[in-house]
Parts: C-alpha cells; sequence; structure tokens
C-alpha cells in the first residue's frame, strides 16, 4: 500500500485489512501536524483495485442506497454515527495518534453495532465495517485539521433528516481534498 508522491515513496503509519474484498492504508497527510490520509484497495473480478482516496461523497452515495433500501435500519445506523461523531476526538500528539490508529481502537464501541446493521452490508456497495471504520477516520481527519469542522455532521444530518439528494450531494461534494 505504497504510493509514489512527486517520485518519492509514501508508506502507511497504519494498514486495516478489512475482509477479503477491502484494504484500508492511514497515511501522514498534509494539512496538520497529525493530519491523516486515508487510501483504500477494493478486490474487484479477483483483482485489486488501484488505491482510491474515498470522498464525502463516495460514503453518502452508498447511505443513499441503503436508504433506499432498508430506510428505518439505516436511519438507526446513521442516529448510531451521530453518537461517534459527538464522542470523536482530535488527534493532538504522537501518543494518540499511535492509540487512534489501531483497528482495536477504531472499533472498540462498534462490533456490536457491526452485527446489529449487517443486513446493510448486502445494499449498496460497501459493507457495515467499512463504512464505520471509513467514517470514523473521516471524522478524526476532519477534527484534527479543525476541530470545529461540521462537514460530516451535516452530512450525517442531511442523510439522516431525509434531505432531498440535491442537498445531500452538495454537502459532501464541498470537502476538499
Amino acid at each position: 500500500m505504497t504510493f509514489h508522491r512527486k517520485g518519492l515513496p509514501i508508506f502507511p503509519l497504519e494498514i486495516f485489512e478489512i475482509n477479503e474484498n477491502y484494504i484500508l492504508g492511514i497515511y501522514k497527510g498534509s494539512f496538520s501536524d497529525f493530519d491523516i490520509l486515508i487510501k483504500y484497495r477494493q478486490k474487484v473480478e479477483q483483482s485489486w483495485s488501484r488505491m482510491r482516496t474515498p470522498k464525502h461523497i463516495h460514503w453518502a452515495v452508498d447511505i443513499l442506497i441503503k436508504l433506499h433500501e432498508d430506510r428505518v435500519k439505516t436511519q438507526a445506523f446513521l442516529d448510531f454515527l451521530l453518537d461517534v461523531w459527538d464522542n470523536t476526538k482530535p488527534i493532538r500528539n504522537k501518543g494518540q495518534q499511535k492509540e487512534i490508529l489501531t483497528i482495536e481502537f477504531l472499533l472498540q464501541d462498534s462490533k456490536n453495532m457491526i452485527q446489529k446493521y449487517d443486513v446493510l452490508s448486502n445494499k449498496g456497495e460497501y459493507s457495515v465495517k467499512f463504512l464505520i471504520l471509513l467514517a470514523k477516520l473521516l471524522m478524526i481527519q476532519e477534527k484534527t485539521n479543525l476541530e470545529t469542522a461540521y462537514i460530516f455532521k451535516s452530512l450525517l444530518d442531511s442523510l439522516r433528516n431525509n434531505k432531498d439528494i440535491f442537498s445531500v450531494v452538495s454537502i459532501a461534494s464541498h470537502t476538499g481534498r
């Protein structure tokens, strides 16, 4: 999961093998001292995709599909993620970075939720486990770079409160990176 930037190799801080179809890599970002950059690879037809940088819009589209397929269960899943947002803290030092960037830390309060909402894994592109990890990392990334940031929370709120697709896409598309 090494990539090159300006001809130099960029090595991951951490790699998570989510399942047989997804590998997630976390790298040192460039926006702040403890910024993280998230990349993943997905197995497609027996071979691995190129490395991708997930955007809020990718995440939102998958949730929109899940909402279409099972609104009640997906809204409950969004309620869980809104609670996660409220409890997510930014990375402020190397010790926190080392602790936070472990799969054990990222999933510590989510194992029951993965089972509870696993039925949603069969709808849309991404599994619930992948979405939770990705959401937590995006939340950490956003709050680390600007503690008063709110884009991801606004996205969760717009999805949870049945905002029209234009509003959801508009919020999801205004997120740098």
